[in-house]
């Protein structure tokens, strides 16, 4: 009896050790990325938030090495990044010992300096292996959509350089041009349907809306079906609730709009309400010149200014730019006839802004945002509405 007591007892304190070994396991990342000088200063930033994100930790390359230990209460996806530049490595980290090796290479483009991360070796991280196996399509779908923009890249830049939209829809209408749209068409349909599968395959955990995440740069209604699959697990968990704040954000639509000063390029400050004076319908369009969506909406949004601004549309742009040169440059191209404003002081935080582009239909009459999802087409035919 004295023995199976005993038994029970050491039993008990192994599994109260283990237990609070477990509690106390902390993760340490240590590595050695070539490329990087002395005294550089690299960060960890959550990733796949889709929101702008503050590091968690930093660390100094000494001696070539670097190491950042912490706590994590489950496994998760942050960015390793060079202080002050772009370009970032993604890791999953875990409470384990992780080691990585790598390759960095920095390279200069439109006044920025990005980091090229490669050779990219991680042991240590179950998780950062089972990242790789569950988003494996990705790079492939991103070598493929490089190489195919490449290849179309005369025809595209023959349309984009158009001098007018009759010039453009006329190219628009050539043989090469439907070809390569439908090919684009193609493309993205067979990303998307990719995408969804490899969403749905892991439904039931927090990899479910991880991948989610990580597959898709913003979300539109489109996507609650989607998200709605998920089981509860994988909806309350911390990737599941990031989801959950894009599909049902808050939103300034039916509400008055938020009223803002900002400079032009020239330094003379607007308040948003004299920009409004006198007009019937607004635009507020945020973008930035690194948006690749918001540069090709352009061309639209001139089309819908020369149609309708002598009947009263006004047209907003306010630039997200963090580097002036790089949007002064992109205004120098696009010739953008109506107010360019940089924002600061929060002024996307004001419109809710999560993704670019963004573009709020506002009634001047009212002050009230009207809508905040219309693009393309869909903004063409909603202004058609209003003026005819």
């Amino acid at each position: 009896m004295k023995r199976s007591i005993l038994g029970v007892i050491v039993v008990l304190c192994v599994l109260m050790t283990t237990a609070c070994a477990q509690t106390d396991a902390n993760y340490t990342l240590s590595g050695e990325i070539s490329g990087l000088k002395e005294g550089t200063k690299l960060e960890l930033i959550p990733g796949a938030t889709h929101n702008e994100e503050e590091p968690i930790a930093s660390a100094i390359v000494t001696n070539g090495k670097f190491e950042f230990s912490g706590k994590s209460e489950e496994p998760r996806l942050y960015y390793l990044q060079v202080a002050d530049q772009s370009g970032v490595l993604k890791i999953m980290l875990e409470n384990s010992e992780i080691s990585l090796k790598a390759k960095a290479v920095f390279e200069e483009s439109n006044n920025r300096t990005y980091v090229n991360f490669s050779d990219i070796q991680v042991s240590g991280s179950k998780a950062n292996d089972l990242y790789k196996e569950k988003l494996a399509f990705k790079s492939k779908f991103g070598a493929l959509h490089e190489k195919y923009y490449k290849d179309h890249d005369a025809i595209l830049a023959v349309v984009r350089n158009a001098k007018s939209k009759a010039i453009a829809d006329s190219l628009r209408n050539t043989d090469d041009y439907k070809a390569f749209a439908q090919a684009e068409k193609d493309f993205f349909t067979s990303v998307e349907k990719t995408s969804n599968e490899a969403i749905l395959a892991n439904k039931d955990s927090w990899w479910g809306p991880l991948v989610m995440l990580e597959s898709m740069s913003y979300f539109t209604d489109e996507q609650i079906p989607l998200y709605e699959q998920f089981s509860e697990e994988a909806k309350n968990s911390y990737y599941g609730q990031l989801v959950k704040k894009e599909l049902y954000p808050e939103r300034v639509v039916n509400k008055q709009a938020p009223e803002f000063t900002l400079a032009n390029r020239e330094g003379k400050i607007f308040n948003s309400s004299e920009l409004i004076e006198g007009k019937k319908y607004i635009l507020i369009d945020f973008w930035a010149s690194w948006c690749g969506p918001c540069r090709r909406e352009i061309p639209n949004l001139k089309h819908m200014y020369e149609l309708y601004a002598s009947k009263g549309l006004q047209i907003i742009s306010i630039s997200k730019d963090e580097d002036r040169a790089a949007w002064l440059k992109a205004l120098d191209k696009e010739k953008m006839a109506w107010p360019n404003l940089l924002n600061e002081k929060g002024v996307d935080d004001l419109y809710f802004v999560k993704t670019i582009p963004a573009i709020f239909l506002v009634d001047a009459s009212t002050g009230k945002v009207m809508d905040d999802k219309l693009r393309g087409e869909a903004l063409d035919q909603k202004l058609e509405e209003l003026f005819q």
